[in-house]
């Protein structure tokens, strides 16, 4: 079955470079450090134990940051941080520069995983949530580096996925050494599938342990006063929006617009979850007839404009401490939903569209505790916001009961570092 797969793999590698090269009209980056995908990276020798952490993008390389500095802090440890998006490669070099060695992940072929190997000759693979590869766990084993999934999670639809090649599947787990999993549900569908039971330990979220720094506190409340005008203008985020969702969230700010809430009330933040799409969210917003206002620009929106447009990269966290509602998008289309965490550690209250098979766990917390609101499109969506913008109380104990969640299930971040720690014992 595995042959299959490589078969299949390498006859899609020329449908995946003439992708590269699509992207590479708009942003010449796309092509830069090819190489890298097939494993050709310079060789690296340390003296310290060499963990290889592979974050695919920026949700999972920003749920993994934490867990990063606590294992940067160690004299004895040097890290190896690879991404397969170039969005993942500049929030990286952005977030640690040259704390760390960053590389593209090379594509899943035999030949291309076994040479990068050989090349970082790493201690440890450690995956985080649920980015797997046969080929690099198979050439994990082979070349004697134990592989560790860590915040390890696995949706029901997931599942159902990967049982459709159970055999496949189940080689492919004996493959991986440990998984370190959120849920005991998640625990349960991975055993389901061929791991075995003494390779799991349920660990919990660590993008729960997320940490907001005081001078961040401060940007956020300056950034704050300046938007909301002083207090006078209530600041409603969307963030991660995928295509399709913004028509409807600006038909949503049609709806309050027209029920009273002018922009001197409501300003509605709008970050797409992709660059590539600021500038058609751009064009979408004009066409709705909506004023607009770049992030990138620098300048406080007056209280005239209807759209903050999120058209930068690194501010997320800075974004949520500037508003007062948060929506989190991928949950109005078939995505399954982003990061609710984040905005829930400022103590916001939550709104979401009901696809959420990527965070069932942490939605259904949320949603139990009376801080996420589940609305089915932009009807309910503008009933909900129309009550949360007129009513501070209501505001107020949908942050606090988000906050609570978060602070209840902090802790996992040391139980992943002694996993890590038991793996790296000689």
């Amino acid at each position: 079955m595995r042959l299959v797969y490589c078969l299949v793999y390498y006859l899609c590698i020329p449908l995946i470079l003439l992708r590269q090269l699509w992207r590479a009209r708009f942003d010449r980056r796309h092509l830069a450090r090819l190489p890298e995908r097939f494993g050709f990276v310079r060789p690296l020798t340390g003296e310290h134990q060499q963990l290889w952490i592979h974050t695919v993008s920026v949700g999972e390389f920003l749920g993994a940051l934490p867990l990063i500095q606590r294992l940067l802090a160690r004299e004895n440890c040097e890290l190896i941080v690879t991404s397969m998006t170039l969005t993942g490669s500049e929030r990286i070099r952005h977030a640690l520069g040259d704390r760390v060695q960053h590389f593209y992940m090379p594509y899943d072929l035999p030949g291309a995983v076994r040479r990068f190997i050989r090349r970082v000759d790493p201690d440890l693979l450690v995956i985080m949530e649920t980015e797997l590869w046969p080929n690099t766990l198979a050439a994990c084993r082979e070349l004697g580096v134990p592989s560790l999934l860590v915040n390890a999670r696995l949706s029901e639809r997931s599942a159902r996925g990967y049982a459709r090649l159970p055999g496949f599947t189940a080689e492919m787990l004996s493959d991986l050494s440990r998984a370190a999993v959120q849920q005991r549900a998640d625990a349960e569908r991975f055993h389901a599938l061929g791991l075995a039971q003494d390779k799991t330990q349920v660990t919990g979220n660590i993008k729960f342990d997320i940490e907001i720094g005081g001078e961040l506190r401060s940007q956020a409340a300056v950034l704050k006063s300046q938007w909301s005008v002083g207090g006078r203008r209530l600041i409603w985020m969307v963030a991660s929006t995928h295509a399709g969702e913004d028509e409807i969230i600006l038909e949503t700010l049609t709806k309050l617009r027209r029920a009273g809430i002018d922009a001197g009330r409501l300003l509605l933040a709008l970050v797409p979850r992709h660059p590539e799409r600021f500038e058609r969210v751009a064009a979408l917003i004009a066409e709705r007839g909506f004023t607009l206002e770049r992030r990138s620009g620098g300048a406080t929106p007056p209280p005239g404009v209807d759209v903050l447009l999120g058209d930068t990269m690194g501010e997320m966290k800075l974004l949520f401490g500037a508003s007062d509602i948060v929506f989190m998008g991928g949950s109005l289309v078939d995505v399954g939903g982003h990061n609710f965490i984040e905005p829930a550690v400022w103590a916001r209250p939550l709104l979401s569209g009901p696809v959420l098979h990527n965070f069932t766990e942490v939605s259904k917390l949320l949603i139990e505790a009376g801080a996420l609101q589940v609305v089915q499109g932009s009807e309910d969506l503008a009933t909900a916001l129309q009550a949360l913008v007129e009513d501070e109380s209501l505001r107020l104990a949908g942050g606090r009961a988000a906050l609570q969640v978060a602070e209840a299930n902090r802790g996992a971040l040391d139980r992943t570092l002694g996993v890590i720690d038991s793996m790296l014992q000689p």
